[in-house]
């Protein structure tokens, strides 16, 4: 890390303040907690005056800023932590995913190649390399390096597709051979040599990855390396393959921070849409869904609801992919809400709605704020059949339009099990059956929490599933977050979804949070209150039966009136 003042640029020493604007410039413009903070700077032990200290770290820290013409306000004090204030003028991270970004929306595949080489060009070496914090270095380094990756990766395809195979090869020796479990630099490498004449090298290559994943991980390489073998075994000309468009590996890349507001790019055509990885459960609920939308007599409205982190955008999509064929105009998404969970408006999302097109059309409207948000749009798409997600249950969408809704509730027992076998290996999983029922447990079987956990899992292969269960369940709100993406965050998603409410309609399902631990989750609440919370997603059932809060919830409110009052009698200075 360095501070760039004119034509001198100053590195950094490792130090706590270092590490302190390392853990805030990784989540520009966003509240950073101070608990996360306290974590990055001092690791797992922070000390008892960790607090006094933090507020002598940012003092220095914009003691540093001033002489270097940098103000003091760049770094803000907010109830519960700091927010560090940055543009594409003044983070290199903020100019990346801008660029990979604004690459997604590219007039061709020139301009996006062009952009996103601009956007590799600003790493420089390792990230974080002069950062002494060991959670910074475990967590946000490897993040941060794949986000590089993907974006290499498609530029990479770029190449390949216009036929720049010898001018790839530089960048696909090294990074297959940094990064040899990842099979698509193994696959574009082999592609490549084969392209300009060298089989016998192309198949050296493959044998040696080959090789490798036996050895190593037991697996045998992917299908596309399998099938790219079999095409160089039978002598098969391999023609430049067409870019396709940029939607998914630039979003992968840039993450959803760094996406601009409502962006939406019109899917390939069909069979472009992609699987959710390790996707598992809700039969019933896509056979459901694909019957509606796909019926012959007209376009059909399927409404998908939930609590946050309950999966309905990963449904979704996942029932996007299964019934893609049945729409030869395209399948398109729109996202209607930002990054910081504030709603897209109304007059933005109307300009991004796809055109006409040949051939019928699915449209998905992801992420709705409510039935305002959503019916303006609907006359756009009135050819098109329209999958909608919403935490509300957008009651007046389906009563002036007719369709179904789908509440998601969390998943079953064997579903949790089949969404961690998926994601971290079946054998791994297998291995402590009763261990997974537990962190299954501890997520309240949420698809969000049991990704989060399933992520802590992959990028620490010696941890039993039964330690990570018992780390988990210690502070489950405040551990299951991937620090790198504020989309897999409990804190972040919940911690959205609540603030969004009205003060009132928050107090009182911090209030529910108590009482729903006493086994009576709507006393001394009115009615009509519930029924708005139950609407927001966050309180389920209701009349004529009682209402239920989901146990992860639950957790999240005590934990959320527990740090918040924690914050208050310690707030920054």
């Amino acid at each position: 890390m360095s501070i760039a003042h004119g034509p001198e640029t100053v590195v950094l020493k490792p130090s706590k303040p270092t590490s302190l604007l390392a853990a805030l410039l990784l989540h520009p413009n966003t509240v950073v907690s101070t608990a996360y903070l306290l974590r990055a700077v001092w690791d797992e032990e922070p000390p008892a005056t960790a607090r006094a200290a933090l507020q002598t770290c940012v003092l220095r820290l914009r003691r540093l800023f001033a002489k270097y013409g940098i103000s003091a306000t760049t770094i803000e004090a907010v109830p519960g932590g700091y927010r560090m204030h940055c543009d594409t003028e003044t983070l290199d991270l903020v100019q990346f995913r801008a660029l990979a970004a604004r690459a997604g929306s590219a007039g061709g595949p020139g301009e996006e190649l062009y952009r996103l080489r601009e956007a590799l060009t600003l790493w420089q070496g390792q990230p974080l390399a002069n950062v002494a914090s060991r959670m910074l270095q475990e967590d946000a380094v490897p993040a941060l390096e794949q986000e590089r990756l993907r974006v290499l990766e498609r530029v990479c395809d770029l190449e390949l597709a216009a036929g720049n195979c010898h001018q790839v090869l530089v960048d696909l020796y090294e990074s297959a051979r940094r990064h040899p479990v990842r099979e698509r630099f193994t696959e574009q490498l082999v592609e490549a040599l084969y392209r300009t004449g060298r089989q016998a090298e192309a198949l050296a290559e493959y044998r040696t990855v080959r090789d490798r994943l036996r050895d190593e991980l037991g697996i045998d390489p992917g299908p596309g390396l399998r099938r790219l073998e079999l095409a160089i075994l039978r002598a098969e000309e391999l023609a430049p393959a067409p870019p396709e468009p940029a939607r998914a590996a630039v979003a992968a890349a840039a993450g959803p921070a760094a996406l601009p507001a409502g962006a939406s790019v019109p899917s390939r055509p069909p069979r472009a849409v992609p699987p959710v990885p390790a996707f598992a459960g809700r039969d019933a609920d896509r056979r459901a869904m694909a019957a509606r939308l796909t019926a012959a007599d007209g376009p059909r409205l399927v409404v998908v609801s939930g609590a946050p982190g309950i999966g309905k955008s990963a449904l979704a999509r996942q029932t996007a992919h299964e019934v893609q064929e049945s729409f030869p105009g395209g399948v398109f998404t729109l996202q209607l809400a930002r990054p910081d969970g504030t709603p897209v408006p109304v007059e933005e999302a109307a300009r991004l709605m796809p055109g006409p097109a040949p051939g019928r059309r699915l449209v998905v409207l992801d992420g709705a704020a409510g039935a305002w948000q959503v019916l303006p749009l609907l006359s756009a798409a009135e050819d098109a059949a329209v999958l909608v997600t919403s935490r509300r249950q957008l009651a007046a969408v389906v009563a002036t339009h007719g369709g179904a809704v789908h509440r998601l509730d969390v998943l079953r027992s064997a579903e949790a099990h089949a969404l961690l076998a998926g994601l971290v290996g079946a054998e791994r999983i297998a291995a402590e059956p009763a261990a997974t029922r537990e962190l299954a447990s501890v997520c309240g079987h949420f698809p969000l929490a049991l990704r989060i956990a399933a992520g802590r899992l992959l990028t620490r292969p010696g941890l039993s599933v039964a330690d990570c269960a018992a780390w988990l369940a210690e502070d489950p709100p405040a551990r299951l977050a991937l620090a790198e993406d504020a989309g897999l965050s409990v804190p972040e998603v919940l911690g959205q979804a609540l603030d969004a409410l009205a003060p009132a309609l928050r107090e009182a399902f911090l209030r529910l949070g108590e009482s729903a631990e006493a086994g009576d989750p709507g006393a001394g609440e009115s009615e009509s209150v519930l029924e708005q919370l139950v609407e927001a997603g966050l309180l389920e059932d209701g009349p004529p039966g009682p209402y239920r809060l989901h146990a992860l919830l639950r957790i999240y409110a005590r934990w959320r009136v527990r740090t918040h009052e924690t914050a208050a009698t310690a707030a920054p200075r």
